[in-house]
C-alpha cells in the first residue's frame, strides 16, 4: 500500500513539474510574441507617420501651383479688362 501512495505522490510531483515547464515555455512563447507585436506595431506607426508626411508635402506643392494658376489667371483678366 506504501509503494502505491508513493508512486501516486511520485506521479503527481512529475505531472506537477512538468505542468510547471510548460507554463514557463507557454509565458516565454507569450512573451516573445508581445514583444514582437510591440515591435512590428512600432515600425507600422513610423511607417505611418512618413507615408503621412509625404502626403501633407504633395497637398502643399499642389496648392502652391493652384494658387499660383489661379494668380496667373487673375492677371490674364485684369490685364484684358485694362485693355478694354
Amino acid at each position: 500500500m506504501k509503494k502505491l501512495l508513493l508512486s501516486a505522490v511520485l506521479v503527481s510531483a512529475i505531472t506537477f513539474t512538468s505542468c510547471r515547464e510548460e507554463d514557463k515555455n507557454n509565458a516565454e512563447q507569450a512573451g516573445d510574441a508581445i514583444e514582437n507585436a510591440a515591435e512590428e506595431t512600432g515600425e507600422a506607426v513610423e511607417d505611418g507617420f512618413e507615408a503621412t508626411g509625404k502626403a501633407i508635402d504633395n497637398a502643399v506643392n499642389e496648392t502652391k501651383e493652384a494658387g499660383e494658376s489661379v494668380k496667373d489667371a487673375v492677371n490674364e483678366v485684369s490685364d484684358d479688362l485694362k485693355k478694354d
